[in-house]
């Protein structure tokens, strides 16, 4: 006699308010790379929770650390010091060349704290209206402030009035730069991504980054560059901006950080480090201790088993492989990003991809429309790179075919019923 199936579980959350376009997946729990939803199947993750899950899921050295701290505290007051945060503050300045460090718990709040301290540096050289230059497609955060800074009109609708004080940019362009902002002395910083995420997997080209930061420093503007998305490891160095060899004055962090607890960081360099004093910016929940052990351990781990170089290793035969499956078909755009956050641009919308990838059971991203984006943990191994290849190329495939097609035929009917008419 069969054994009778366990019952299917519907994913559904009737009492959580709808602000997300979710798949029908409730996940449950995870190893490595992969991830199983509640009725068992499993996935392979190239999402990595977006790009925050450094070191994948149930990682051997990290949940023995976080339980160890459990156990002794989880919270306290900024009211007091806590002897986690120096220590993690002294990595990153350590990693980093820069100076000091402000703990938060998200993406958001790092970069609201740098166009907060953005403005106190404009101020406290008298400057009463300060000005932020940022980019054409830039993704900072949901918050009013973050959200102005956006360069993506469709999530800024329905929002306003919006934050002034920002000018706006292409991407990769000095001279654009140079021209908005000429004879204009309430000019503050210039605030970009190294690469953009949200925006579709679009990397700021090294020379521009040297000539941004000569730009700042003839001009006495803070250079600040958003590290959320593309930091800690995932483009093969420490920061994304490392590649060009410039430093910020001011580098938000969060996501891969604390490998999923959440940890927020803005990094300081000499120019910014000072800005802010007691009472000018603070938070609750930032730098607590239980963030502070997983930024602590992210780290160690990162160091002690060779993951950066991994990110390197893995990533570059990922985009290899990509690259040969999708060279010359008719459709693919480019395949563009460094390390393990790749973009793999369409010529047409490709939302559907992100349901048929998981049916088959792969997880991903598609951003700014078009572009499927692979920011998978950086454990990834290049035999589970191959893997996301198999599952992904022939879907990227047939989704063309189709699209090319259903388009084929649709210019025909028209033509045969003008035909006809």
């Amino acid at each position: 006699m069969t054994a009778a199936l366990p019952p299917f579980i519907e994913a559904a959350s009737p009492h959580v308010m709808n602000t997300y376009g979710r798949l029908p997946i409730a996940l449950s729990h995870g190893q490595g790379c992969h991830v199983w939803d509640v009725n068992g199947k499993r996935y392979l993750d190239a999402l990595g929770g977006i790009a925050v899950n450094t070191l994948g899921h149930n990682h051997p050295k990290l949940v023995p650390a976080l339980q160890d701290q459990l156990t002794k505290l989880i919270h306290c007051s900024n009211y007091y010091h806590v002897p986690l945060q120096e220590t993690l503050a002294a990595r990153l300045v350590a990693l980093s060349g820069l100076e000091n460090v402000f703990f938060c718990s998200t993406g958001l709040e790092a970069n609201e704290a740098a166009l907060k301290l953005a403005r106190k540096y404009g101020h406290d050289k008298g400057i009463e209206l300060p000005e932020v230059v940022v980019y054409e497609k830039a993704f900072h955060g949901r918050s009013i402030a973050t959200l102005s800074a956006t360069g993506n009109p469709k999530v800024q609708a329905g929002f306003g009035p919006l934050v002034g004080g920002f000018i706006r940019v292409p991407l990769n362009n000095i001279e654009a730069i140079k021209a908005a902002t000429a004879n204009n002395p309430n000019v503050v910083a210039v605030f970009f991504e190294a690469i953009q995420g949200e925006g579709g997997v679009h990397p700021m080209n090294d020379q521009y980054l040297r000539d941004i930061r000569q730009l700042c420093d003839e001009r006495d503007w803070l250079l600040m560059i958003d590290e959320v998305q593309c930091g800690m490891g995932r483009t093969g160095k420490w920061f994304a901006h490392q590649w060009s060899g410039i430093k910020p004055d001011v580098m938000p962090l969060a996501k891969g950080l604390g490998s999923g607890v959440p940890v927020g960081a803005v990094v300081c360099g000499p120019k910014a480090a000072h800005v802010f004093k007691p009472g000018n910016h603070g938070t609750t929940f930032g730098g607590n201790p239980l963030a502070m052990r997983a930024g602590v351990e992210t780290i160690r781990i990162l160091e002690e088993d060779g993951v950066i170089a991994n990110a390197v290793h893995t990533g570059g035969h990922l985009r290899a492989t990509l690259e040969r499956e999708l060279s010359g078909l008719a459709g693919v755009v480019n395949i563009r990003g460094r390390g393990l956050m790749l973009g793999i641009e369409l010529a047409v919308p490709c939302g559907d991809l992100l349901g048929q990838a998981a049916d088959e059971g792969l997880l991903i991203s598609v951003t700014a429309d078009s572009v499927i984006r692979l920011v998978p943990p950086l454990i990834m191994t290049t035999a589970e790179a191959d893997e996301v290849v198999a599952i992904l190329v022939p879907l990227i495939k047939q989704f063309l075919f189709d699209k090319m097609h259903n388009k084929t035929h649709g210019a025909s009917a028209h033509k045969e019923s003008l035909i006809n008419e």
